[in-house]
Protein backbone atom coordinates (compact mmCIF):
# COMPACT_ATOMS: atom_id res chain seq x y z
CA UNK A 1 0.00 0.00 0.00
CA UNK A 2 1.16 3.51 -0.83
CA UNK A 3 1.76 5.83 2.01
CA UNK A 4 -0.53 8.82 1.97
CA UNK A 5 2.38 11.16 2.45
CA UNK A 6 4.42 9.69 -0.43
CA UNK A 7 4.88 11.68 -3.64
CA UNK A 8 2.69 9.32 -5.67
CA UNK A 9 -0.05 9.49 -3.01
CA UNK A 10 -0.07 13.25 -3.17
CA UNK A 11 -0.46 13.13 -6.98
CA UNK A 12 -3.37 10.71 -6.67
CA UNK A 13 -5.10 12.92 -4.10
CA UNK A 14 -4.65 15.97 -6.34
CA UNK A 15 -6.01 14.10 -9.34
CA UNK A 16 -9.08 12.99 -7.39
CA UNK A 17 -9.69 16.55 -6.19
CA UNK A 18 -9.37 17.83 -9.74
CA UNK A 19 -11.93 15.36 -11.01
CA UNK A 20 -14.35 16.30 -8.21
CA UNK A 21 -13.95 20.03 -8.90
CA UNK A 22 -14.42 19.46 -12.62
CA UNK A 23 -17.63 17.52 -12.03
CA UNK A 24 -18.95 20.26 -9.75
CA UNK A 25 -18.17 23.00 -12.31
CA UNK A 26 -19.73 20.98 -15.12
CA UNK A 27 -22.85 20.26 -13.07
CA UNK A 28 -23.25 23.90 -11.99
CA UNK A 29 -22.84 25.54 -15.39
CA UNK A 30 -24.31 22.90 -17.67
CA UNK A 31 -27.00 21.28 -15.51
CA UNK A 32 -28.04 23.54 -12.59
CA UNK A 33 -27.95 26.98 -14.28
CA UNK A 34 -29.81 25.97 -17.46
CA UNK A 35 -32.47 24.34 -15.31
CA UNK A 36 -32.99 27.33 -13.01
CA UNK A 37 -32.50 30.24 -15.47
CA UNK A 38 -33.90 28.81 -18.71
CA UNK A 39 -30.44 29.24 -20.24
CA UNK A 40 -30.71 30.07 -23.93
CA UNK A 41 -34.47 30.74 -23.71
CA UNK A 42 -35.52 34.41 -24.28
CA UNK A 43 -38.74 36.30 -24.89
CA UNK A 44 -39.48 39.58 -26.67
CA UNK A 45 -40.35 42.57 -24.48
CA UNK A 46 -43.89 43.73 -25.34
CA UNK A 47 -44.79 47.37 -26.00
CA UNK A 48 -46.45 48.76 -22.88
CA UNK A 49 -45.97 52.52 -23.40
CA UNK A 50 -49.35 54.19 -23.72
CA UNK A 51 -51.03 51.52 -21.59
CA UNK A 52 -52.60 52.14 -18.20
CA UNK A 53 -50.52 50.77 -15.33
CA UNK A 54 -53.09 48.15 -14.11
CA UNK A 55 -53.49 46.81 -17.65
CA UNK A 56 -49.74 46.69 -18.20
CA UNK A 57 -49.19 44.91 -14.88
CA UNK A 58 -51.61 42.13 -15.83
CA UNK A 59 -50.14 41.90 -19.32
CA UNK A 60 -46.56 41.60 -18.04
CA UNK A 61 -47.57 38.85 -15.63
CA UNK A 62 -48.94 36.88 -18.55
CA UNK A 63 -45.56 37.28 -20.26
CA UNK A 64 -43.65 36.17 -17.12
CA UNK A 65 -42.14 39.63 -16.73
CA UNK A 66 -42.09 42.13 -13.87
CA UNK A 67 -42.03 45.93 -13.71
CA UNK A 68 -40.57 48.66 -11.53
CA UNK A 69 -41.65 52.35 -11.56
CA UNK A 70 -38.41 54.30 -11.47
CA UNK A 71 -39.72 57.71 -12.55
CA UNK A 72 -42.87 59.81 -12.88
CA UNK A 73 -43.75 63.11 -14.51
CA UNK A 74 -46.83 65.12 -15.41
CA UNK A 75 -48.23 65.76 -18.86
CA UNK A 76 -51.74 67.30 -18.98
CA UNK A 77 -52.28 65.79 -22.43
CA UNK A 78 -51.77 62.22 -21.19
CA UNK A 79 -54.04 60.13 -18.96
CA UNK A 80 -53.20 59.55 -15.27
CA UNK A 81 -51.06 56.43 -14.68
CA UNK A 82 -50.33 56.11 -18.39
CA UNK A 83 -46.94 54.50 -19.05
CA UNK A 84 -44.65 57.07 -20.71
CA UNK A 85 -41.38 55.14 -21.17
CA UNK A 86 -40.05 51.61 -20.76
CA UNK A 87 -36.61 50.04 -20.50
CA UNK A 88 -35.77 47.64 -22.16
CA UNK A 89 -37.58 48.85 -25.26
CA UNK A 90 -40.28 46.87 -27.00
CA UNK A 91 -38.86 44.02 -29.05
CA UNK A 92 -35.73 43.53 -26.92
CA UNK A 93 -34.83 39.90 -26.08
CA UNK A 94 -34.75 39.18 -22.33
CA UNK A 95 -34.99 36.24 -19.95
CA UNK A 96 -38.24 35.35 -18.25
CA UNK A 97 -38.93 37.16 -14.98
CA UNK A 98 -36.89 40.14 -16.20
CA UNK A 99 -37.77 43.48 -14.58
CA UNK A 100 -39.02 46.22 -16.93
CA UNK A 101 -38.30 49.77 -15.71
CA UNK A 102 -41.10 52.24 -16.51
CA UNK A 103 -42.09 55.89 -15.97
CA UNK A 104 -45.72 56.89 -15.53
CA UNK A 105 -47.83 60.02 -15.83
CA UNK A 106 -48.82 61.41 -12.44
CA UNK A 107 -52.50 61.76 -11.52
CA UNK A 108 -52.10 65.18 -9.88
CA UNK A 109 -49.72 67.83 -11.21
CA UNK A 110 -46.93 69.05 -8.92
CA UNK A 111 -47.22 72.57 -7.56
CA UNK A 112 -44.79 75.22 -8.81
CA UNK A 113 -44.25 78.90 -8.05
CA UNK A 114 -46.02 81.32 -10.36
CA UNK A 115 -43.48 83.36 -12.37
CA UNK A 116 -43.67 87.15 -12.72
CA UNK A 117 -45.36 88.15 -15.97
CA UNK A 118 -46.65 91.57 -14.90
CA UNK A 119 -45.22 94.65 -16.72
CA UNK A 120 -43.73 92.47 -19.46
CA UNK A 121 -45.06 91.98 -22.97
CA UNK A 122 -47.42 89.20 -24.01
CA UNK A 123 -44.63 87.65 -26.12
CA UNK A 124 -42.31 87.61 -23.14
CA UNK A 125 -45.08 86.09 -21.00
CA UNK A 126 -45.53 83.28 -23.54
CA UNK A 127 -41.82 82.40 -23.37
CA UNK A 128 -41.79 82.41 -19.56
CA UNK A 129 -44.95 80.29 -19.33
CA UNK A 130 -43.49 77.72 -21.72
CA UNK A 131 -40.27 77.48 -19.71
CA UNK A 132 -42.33 76.82 -16.55
CA UNK A 133 -44.55 74.22 -18.27
CA UNK A 134 -47.57 76.52 -17.97
CA UNK A 135 -50.02 77.36 -20.76
CA UNK A 136 -51.22 80.72 -22.05
CA UNK A 137 -54.97 81.13 -21.78
CA UNK A 138 -57.36 83.97 -22.60
CA UNK A 139 -56.00 87.44 -23.33
CA UNK A 140 -58.29 90.27 -22.18
CA UNK A 141 -57.53 93.86 -23.17
CA UNK A 142 -58.33 96.35 -20.43
CA UNK A 143 -58.09 100.17 -20.37
CA UNK A 144 -54.57 101.19 -19.39
CA UNK A 145 -51.89 103.46 -20.82
CA UNK A 146 -49.37 100.58 -20.84
CA UNK A 147 -50.08 99.28 -24.31
CA UNK A 148 -49.44 95.54 -24.65
CA UNK A 149 -48.17 95.19 -21.08
CA UNK A 150 -49.38 92.36 -18.84
CA UNK A 151 -51.26 93.90 -15.91
CA UNK A 152 -52.70 90.87 -14.09
CA UNK A 153 -52.45 87.08 -14.25
CA UNK A 154 -55.20 84.58 -13.39
CA UNK A 155 -55.53 80.81 -12.86
CA UNK A 156 -59.04 79.33 -12.79
CA UNK A 157 -60.50 82.84 -12.58
CA UNK A 158 -58.45 83.77 -9.50
CA UNK A 159 -55.74 86.40 -9.62
CA UNK A 160 -52.33 84.96 -8.72
CA UNK A 161 -49.25 86.89 -7.70
CA UNK A 162 -45.64 85.97 -8.54
CA UNK A 163 -44.53 83.27 -6.11
CA UNK A 164 -48.02 81.84 -5.50
CA UNK A 165 -48.22 78.05 -5.91
CA UNK A 166 -50.06 76.88 -9.02
CA UNK A 167 -50.41 73.42 -10.61
CA UNK A 168 -47.85 72.57 -13.25
CA UNK A 169 -49.50 72.73 -16.67
CA UNK A 170 -52.13 75.23 -15.48
CA UNK A 171 -53.76 77.62 -17.96
CA UNK A 172 -52.86 81.26 -17.17
CA UNK A 173 -55.21 84.02 -18.35
CA UNK A 174 -53.81 87.52 -18.80
CA UNK A 175 -55.14 91.07 -18.56
CA UNK A 176 -53.23 93.29 -20.99
CA UNK A 177 -53.24 97.08 -21.32
CA UNK A 178 -54.89 98.45 -24.47
CA UNK A 179 -52.93 101.72 -24.41
CA UNK A 180 -55.98 103.75 -23.40
CA UNK A 181 -56.76 105.16 -20.01
CA UNK A 182 -60.01 104.60 -18.18
CA UNK A 183 -60.67 108.27 -17.46
CA UNK A 184 -62.96 110.18 -19.80
CA UNK A 185 -62.97 113.96 -20.12
CA UNK A 186 -64.14 116.65 -22.53
CA UNK A 187 -62.23 116.95 -25.80
CA UNK A 188 -59.88 119.94 -25.45
CA UNK A 189 -60.02 122.57 -28.19
CA UNK A 190 -56.71 123.47 -29.83
CA UNK A 191 -58.10 125.20 -32.95
CA UNK A 192 -56.38 128.58 -33.63
CA UNK A 193 -53.45 127.57 -31.39
CA UNK A 194 -49.87 127.24 -32.69
CA UNK A 195 -48.90 123.62 -33.32
CA UNK A 196 -46.20 123.55 -30.64
CA UNK A 197 -48.55 124.89 -27.95
CA UNK A 198 -51.35 122.53 -29.03
CA UNK A 199 -48.97 119.58 -28.83
CA UNK A 200 -47.90 120.48 -25.31
CA UNK A 201 -51.54 120.87 -24.22
CA UNK A 202 -52.66 117.53 -25.68
CA UNK A 203 -49.72 115.51 -24.39
CA UNK A 204 -50.08 117.15 -20.99
CA UNK A 205 -53.63 115.78 -20.80
CA UNK A 206 -52.50 112.24 -21.59
CA UNK A 207 -53.50 112.30 -25.26
CA UNK A 208 -51.43 111.38 -28.29
CA UNK A 209 -50.79 113.40 -31.44
CA UNK A 210 -52.17 111.49 -34.42
CA UNK A 211 -51.88 112.57 -38.05
CA UNK A 212 -50.72 116.10 -38.85
CA UNK A 213 -52.07 117.35 -42.18
CA UNK A 214 -50.77 120.62 -43.64
CA UNK A 215 -53.23 122.80 -45.55
CA UNK A 216 -52.27 125.71 -47.83
CA UNK A 217 -54.44 128.72 -48.61
CA UNK A 218 -56.44 128.64 -45.40
CA UNK A 219 -55.84 132.32 -44.66
CA UNK A 220 -54.39 131.43 -41.25
CA UNK A 221 -50.86 132.04 -40.13
CA UNK A 222 -48.48 129.16 -40.88
CA UNK A 223 -48.31 126.65 -38.05
CA UNK A 224 -51.81 127.48 -36.76
CA UNK A 225 -54.27 124.68 -36.03
CA UNK A 226 -57.30 125.11 -38.31
CA UNK A 227 -59.08 121.83 -37.56
CA UNK A 228 -58.94 118.88 -35.20
CA UNK A 229 -60.43 115.39 -34.89
CA UNK A 230 -62.26 114.57 -32.68
CA UNK A 231 -64.01 117.94 -32.67
CA UNK A 232 -64.22 119.83 -29.37
CA UNK A 233 -68.00 120.16 -29.26
CA UNK A 234 -70.41 120.17 -26.35
CA UNK A 235 -70.67 116.70 -24.80
CA UNK A 236 -67.76 115.21 -26.78
CA UNK A 237 -65.66 112.92 -24.59
CA UNK A 238 -62.21 111.40 -25.02
CA UNK A 239 -60.14 108.94 -23.01
CA UNK A 240 -56.52 109.15 -21.98
CA UNK A 241 -54.20 107.63 -24.54
CA UNK A 242 -56.45 108.30 -27.54
CA UNK A 243 -55.23 110.06 -30.70
CA UNK A 244 -56.04 113.58 -31.87
CA UNK A 245 -55.51 114.40 -35.55
CA UNK A 246 -54.55 117.98 -36.45
CA UNK A 247 -54.84 120.13 -39.60
CA UNK A 248 -52.22 122.86 -39.71
CA UNK A 249 -52.02 125.99 -41.92
CA UNK A 250 -49.04 126.28 -44.25
CA UNK A 251 -46.61 123.96 -45.98
CA UNK A 252 -45.16 120.90 -44.34
CA UNK A 253 -41.67 121.71 -43.02
CA UNK A 254 -38.80 120.20 -44.96
CA UNK A 255 -36.75 117.90 -42.76
CA UNK A 256 -33.13 118.94 -42.60
CA UNK A 257 -30.41 116.55 -43.72
CA UNK A 258 -27.77 115.84 -41.07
Amino acid sequence: MLKSNSFVGVLIHLALMGVIVGLLVFGFFYLYLPETTNHGETISVPKITGMQLPDAEEYLEEQNLRYFVNDSSYNPERKPFEILTQDPAAGAKVKENRKIYISINMKNPPMIKMPKLIDGSVKNAELILKSYNLRKGKITNVPDLQHGAVLKQFVNGKEVKPGDLVPKGAVVDLHVGDGLGNTEFEVPSVVNMPLDEASVLLVGQGLQIGNIIYVQGSGKSDGTIIRQRPIAEVGAKIRMGELVDLWVAGEEPVQGID
